[in-house]
């Protein structure tokens, strides 16, 4: 239900079910627990860039999967939504920088697991953004989380509200694309070799940095960065930068 393939430290995980849209089920979000668990220490690989086969990238979830939900239990649609947040998580705390390589619609849980991407590049024209769940009675309860942190709180209402769906070019404006292409593969591609010529050491520290201190208060924030900023300098990465960058 996925393709893996890696070039030039750049490693492309392809949502691979075009029959369906790269509609997600509970095999597909395995499958991608899975591999980012099995690479996310790989140090050949830079960068990670997610996108679908084919003219979707997601639909969110698999209408087929939809209609068994009806019938679960309480703790069998728990166990069934603390897999799927795993998939997310997977995704947000990935340790390498990640886009999502947006080559047309991403609808519900498509949308939150390109928004749980660090970076969110999307074709100018066939691309498409939109939480529909308040449509059919559902709730857009994990990915909210990944959009507010995205976009803020104000479009995080007025998307997850309404239901309504909005192109790149608008879901640009609003924050949540952080780049619009005429090709969004070939533009994650050269998105992710400016991001290789950086540490991957402080890529990957500034990642953890960001995450954690947003849930600090100031003072916190800058207890833990002083630390932070100590460790950093001690590291390899650093004192072969800073003997290049004095050597220029």
């Amino acid at each position: 239900m996925i393709k893996f393939q890696l070039q030039d430290e750049i490693a492309i995980l392809t949502l691979n079910r075009p029959e369906k849209r790269n509609a997600i089920n509970p095999e597909m979000a395995k499958e991608i627990v899975s591999k980012l668990d099995e690479i996310k220490n790989d140090a050949s690989i830079k960068i990670l860039i997610i996108t679908g086969e084919g003219k979707s990238f997601c639909a969110g979830a698999d209408l087929e999967y939809l209609k068994l939900l009806k019938n679960k239990t309480v703790r069998e649609n728990e166990i069934d939504t603390e897999n799927l947040a795993k998939m997310f998580l997977s995704i947000y705390y990935f340790p390498k920088p990640v886009i999502a390589a947006v080559n047309g619609a991403a609808i519900a849980g498509g949308c939150g697991l390109a928004s749980a991407c660090d970076f969110i590049v999307a074709d100018k024209v066939y691309s498409k953004f939109g939480y529909t769940e308040v449509k059919i009675g559902f709730i857009p309860a994990v990915v909210s989380i990944f959009l507010i942190k995205k976009a803020g709180e104000g479009i995080t209402k007025k998307l997850l509200l309404t239901g309504d769906t909005v192109d790149g070019q608008k879901a640009y404006e609003y924050g949540l694309v952080d780049y619009l292409a005429d090709n969004a593969m070939k533009e994650s591609i050269k998105l992710a070799n400016r991001l290789k010529q950086n540490s991957s050491l402080s890529m990957e520290m500034t990642k953890d940095m960001i995450h954690l201190i947003s849930n600090f208060n100031v003072a916190e924030a800058v207890d833990y960065c002083i630390r932070l900023n100590t460790i950093s300098r001690t590291s390899e990465d650093f004192i072969k930068g800073i003997n290049n960058f004095l050597t220029k």
